[in-house]
Parts: C-alpha cells; structure tokens; sequence
C-alpha cells in the first residue's frame, strides 16, 4: 500500500511537474486538420481545448458532428431536453442513433432505469452492452425470476461479456442459478475460444474450496506444461485439480498437439467420462487445424462430447482434407441448422453425395445456392455445367438520381470523414446511409463515390444490390495505366493482380493495417524494404509506400516471387501474400488436394477468407478484362503435395 501511494504521489507530483502544453497554431492548419484535433480533444475529454478548435468551425460541412461533440462532452451538466432536440435535428440519421445509443450508456451505467426505459425502444442497433442494460432496467416490471431467465443465455453465450452485463452474470452467482460444473463450462469455452483472461476471471466465481490461486491459474494458462509435469499422483481425487489438467493440456496443444496428446494419454484414465471426452474433442480440433492425421481418430476419441460449432466445423474439414465424403456427408449433415445452411457446407455435401452416386439430391444443392457472385456459388454454378458470367448491365443512374445521392447527408457526412482522416466515423456514416436503399439509389451512392474518388464506398454500395447490377462498379479497377503495366512486365495475370488489391485494399491509397501494412497493396515495413532491396530501387524510403507507383512495383514484384517459390499456383500465392509463403507450403496435403479444399482447410480464419475472396474477384475481373466466360475450378487447380527431395526454397519474408 506505501509503494502505491508512493508511485501515485510520483505520478501526481510528475504532472504538477510538467511544463503546460503549448495550444497547436490553429491558424496554421486546414478546416479537416482542425476536425481531426477536435475529435482528440474530445477523447482527451478536455473541454477548453475543444471549444477553442470548434470556435475556428462554425460552418464546416461536419459542423453536425462539432454539435455532437460538445453533447457529448457535457452530458453530465444536460439532460434529456437538449440530447433530444439534437436527435429531432436528425431524424432518422446516423448521428442521431449514435447520441441515443451514448446518451443511454450514460443513463445506464448511473442507473438511471426510468429515463433509459423511456429512451430504450426508440434505438434501432441494440448492442450488446445496451441489451444488458435494458435487461437491469426492466428487472422492476419483468420481476427478478423472469430477468433472471432472460440472463440465463449471458452466462451460456458471452465469452467475453462486456462490463455492462456483468451484474447480470454475477446475480445468476447470487441466485445459484449457476452451478459449480456450469462455472468449469464456462471457463472451458472460454479458453477453447480464446478468451484467457475471461477464463481465469470466472474461475472467482467458483466456490471458495474450488478456486485456484492466482499464480496457479496463470501457471495453468500461461505456462502449462511444468504445470502438468507437477500434477500429483491423487489430482484426480479433486474436480479443481481435474479441470486445470484438462484446461492444462488444451493450452498445450495450441503449440504441440502430439505432446498434449501424450499428456493426455498419460491421465485420460484418471477423468472422467465427461471431462476425458471433452478433452479428447480439443485436442482433436487442434489437430485438425495442425493438419495431423490423427484428428479424426481422436474426434472418434471423443465420443458424444458436445462439439462447439468451431470444433464441427474443422471436424468436418478433416474429413474434407481426407477426402472423406460419406463422413463430410454425416458431419454436415449433424451440424446445427445455421451451420449446415452455410454456403460452404451446403456446396460440400452436394460434392460428397455426388460421390456416394446421389447426383439428384446433390444438383439440388447447388442449385440453391447457385447464381451470386461469391466462392462457392461459383463453384456451385460450375458443378452444374454453368460457366460464370456477370450479369447485364444496369441503366447508369440518372441525373436526377446522382443529384438525390450527391446531396444525401449521410452520404456527404461520410465521404467528408473520410477525407479528413476519420475513416472509421466515416464507414459507420456510409452504412448506416445504405440501409433501406433500393438498388437504383445504390448505384448512384456507388457512382457519386466513385466519381469523388472514394473506391471502397462505390464498391461497397454496389456489392449490396439485389436486381440490378453494375458490375463495373461492383469490381471497379482504377489505376489501370500504373497497375496492368507492372502487371504486363512481370508476366503476372492483372484479373488476379486486381483481384487480389480489391481485397486488400478496396483501393484506399492511404490504407494502413492495424498491424502496420500500407497502400493499395498493404505491405508490410518490412516487405517492402526487402523488396525495395531485391530490385535495387535507388533511395527507397518507408515513406515512400503510399506512393502508388512504388507500391504496386513493390506489391507486384513480390507477387511474382511468391508465385514462383510456390508452383506457379495462383491459389498457394494468394494465401502466401496474406499468411507467408512458409506457412502457405506447411498447409499442402501428402496427397494431391483440390485448390478449393486448400482454400477451405486453412488454419487461419482471416486467410481462409482471403483467398476464397480473391479467387473469387479474380474469375470477376478476368471476365470484366474481356476474357470471357470463366471457370474457376481451372484457376484454383491442384495443390500437389511436397516433393520427397524438396529443400528449403529461397528466404522470403
């Protein structure tokens, strides 16, 4: 407690210390600058600093969001009149969602339930965290047994609930409607999700004689094996030491399934039914994500343990990668509703009853899910002898219709966001505008943004269309005097090179990754430098990657040196470009494998995504570039397996 008060008096003693902030020069800077410093000042909650930089706005065109934010930093001197007239300012509007939905965190978290349950029905996007509070405030009307079933689901679903639901989770505690085994559920949801810190957090909700210590929780998720190593010969005598070991051999088998599976063999005698059966379903999935050829063997293991629906999914993606049918066909067809409707599982059950000779039921499948621009559509048109083509061209919008988009305020409001560095406020804006639009106003919201410059907006108005397509816009390629060139000159196919940018980064010259990738072609500080090295660009800067020239000879040139370490394959570049070219070979099977059941069977959920997406843009864009009908089995190919003397290829990051 002498340390704490001692680093707090440092840390007060520090500030007191410091010399005062120099106010930034506003004279100095554009009106978007200005909005941007504003914005901080209003995460910084510091008021002064925000009204001096919002008395140097009046009139700009996001005037509408200084409003906002001035409510917004003021709600504890305001009251309802004020946050309701500025929602009447806006009826229907985006802007005005979002004041209702912070007015109503605010209420909640002071507990003001009448005021929030007069506000409540009239929010459109109820969050999560909104929900838990409209279930506290109704607890007065509903009574406590009916808030407490309408909880119930929290403490099944949540695996990282948000602080609002939190006393909601604990009154089920309080009210023992939580026994000590749901606990242990909970907790190995948790962890099978990924969610540590939730896991060791509901370990306090256990009782007293069945809590582990702080340093053995973390022991146990952190650093599992020694753990393991000290489990005493009686463990299984006690639930707590039970469910550590079990939790203890999961975490293990994140980074060495067949050494958690040793482990596991080594005390499956000593668990229980339940718990040994559960145990045996993790390391399974593991293995199935590692690849392993054991991972169907221990599913079998695992017996009747319920399977959550990411676990089912890679059972069933073993089967696939073993080439399986009759069990991908079982799997598929014991998966929950909203599972087995998926595009994906619908598509593969179709291909394994037509390998079971079914060929009418399977043509039944792709039928229903053939005809939309997306992977397995494509591949379900194919399996029915359809070559994939784009549908007619829609009417371009009228004169009459851009006039309509180009002045719609949501609309206006986003690409103003967005041009003044406020990507994030400005997509909320832009789909919040789309919701409810016909397709004729989407076309012309995709036309004004296109016109204005602003690629992903125009892509993402004109992905939302139902009838009437353009898909011109839908799979816009800007930039063709730069990109198809370097495409030409590196002998790189431009459908699969615009295919391939359009998911990276829809465009956006400025785009930056959160984990640090820039340009139109997200490379990654270090990529690039390399590459910059390789080809001998001369005064190659970090600077320069936003550059677009630089970026797509970059972005290209590493393109062609994936492509040719891995087999010319475009399928095994793709997934090399988003996940690295090591992690694209250790993927290959030992026996040669489809391109799409590669696509499918990738460990991670991102590039697993990525490639499907860009092969799928690319059959798009190579039609659009005047090849013709299309078909996309003929682009994903084979995957062959390793050769027996295959050595290390050359470095590339």
């Amino acid at each position: 407690m002498k340390r704490f008060a001692f680093l707090c008096f440092f840390a007060v003693s520090s500030v007191l210390a410091a010399p005062p902030k120099t106010p930034v020069a506003l004279e100095n800077l554009l009106p978007d600058e200005r909005i941007v410093l504003a914005r901080k000042a209003v995460q910084a909650g510091d008021r002064a600093e925000f009204e001096r930089i919002a008395r140097t706005l009046e009139g700009h065109e996001l005037s509408a969001y200084i409003d906002y934010w001035r409510i917004r930093l003021n709600f504890d001197s305001l009251g309802r009149g004020t946050v309701q007239r500025f929602i009447e300012r806006y009826p229907g509007e985006f802007l005005a969602e979002k004041m209702r939905g912070d007015w109503l965190r605010f209420l909640g978290k002071r507990g003001r339930w009448d005021e929030f349950n007069a506000e409540y029905p009239a929010l459109v996007q109820q969050e999560q965290d909104l929900r838990c509070y409209a279930l506290q405030a109704s607890r007065k009307r509903r009574g406590k047994t009916a808030t407490l079933n309408a909880a119930t689901p929290l403490w099944l679903n949540l695996a990282d609930p948000p602080e609002a639901c939190l006393p909601l989770i604990e009154s089920l505690i309080v009210e023992k409607r939580v026994q000590v085994d749901d606990v242990w559920a909970r907790i190995r949801r948790q962890l099978e999700a990924g969610k540590v810190e939730a896991a060791r957090y509901s370990m306090n909700y256990l009782p007293e004689n069945q809590t582990p210590d702080e340093a053995t929780a973390k022991a146990v998720t952190m650093k599992p094996l020694p753990w393991l190593k000290r489990l005493p010969k009686n463990f299984s005598e006690n639930q707590m030491l039970r469910e550590l070991a079990i939790l203890a051999i999961v975490r293990v088998a994140r980074s060495d399934v067949p050494l958690a599976a040793e482990h596991l063999k080594r005390i499956e005698k000593k668990l229980k039914p339940g718990e040994r059966e559960w145990v045996w379903s993790q390391v399974a999935g593991w293995a199935a994500q590692r690849h392993r050829p054991e991972a169907l063997a221990w599913f079998r293991k695992a017996g009747r343990a319920p399977l959550s629906n990411h676990l089912i999914q890679w059972k069933a993606r073993a089967a696939l990668r073993a080439q399986n049918w009759q069990m991908l066909r079982g799997i598929i067809e014991r998966m929950p509703e909203e599972l087995a409707e998926q595009r994906a599982w619908i598509y593969w059950r179709g291909r394994a009853l037509h390998a079971e000779g079914r060929k009418t039921e399977a043509k039944a499948l792709f039928e229903k899910i053939a005809g939309t621009p997306d992977f397995y559509s494509q591949l379900a048109s194919e399996e029915l002898g359809r070559a994939i083509v784009v549908p007619p061209k829609a009417n371009a919008p009228t004169n009459e219709e851009l006039e309509r988009a180009s002045s719609n305020p949501g609309l206006r409001r986003s690409l103003a966001l967005i041009r003044a560095g406020l990507r994030f406020e400005g997509v909320l804006e832009w789909n919040w505008a789309m919701r409810g639009m016909s397709d004729r106003e989407l076309l012309a919201a995709s036309e004004f943004a296109r016109s204005a410059g602003f690629f992903d907006r125009a892509i993402s108005a004109a992905d939302r269309t139902q009838t009437e397509h353009d898909y011109s816009l839908r799979y816009l390629a800007p930039f063709g005097e730069t990109i198809r060139p370097a495409a030409k000159k590196l002998s790189l196919d431009d459908a699969w090179v615009y295919g391939l940018m359009r998911q990276e980064s829809r465009f956006i010259v400025d785009a930056k990754s959160v984990v640090g990738a820039s340009g139109l072609m997200q490379l990654m500080p270090k990529t690039a430098r390399w590459v910059a090295k390789q080809i001998g660009l001369q005064d190659y800067q970090p600077s320069r990657v936003n550059d677009t020239e630089t970026n797509v000879l970059l972005g290209t040139t590493y393109m062609r040196m994936v492509l040719d370490s891995l087999d010319e394959h475009p399928v095994l570049a793709s997934a090399a470009y988003n996940a690295g070219p090591g992690r694209a070979r250790q993927w290959r099977s030992r026996q040669p494998i489809e391109g799409a059941i590669y696509a499918e069977t990738i460990p991670f959920n991102e590039t697993r995504d990525y490639v499907k997406k860009v092969m799928s843009n690319t059959v798009y864009y190579a039609i659009l570039f005047d090849a013709g009908p299309q078909l996309i089995k003929r682009r994903l190919g084979v995957v062959q397996p390793p050769a027996e003397n295959e050595t290390k290829r050359e470095y590339l990051p």
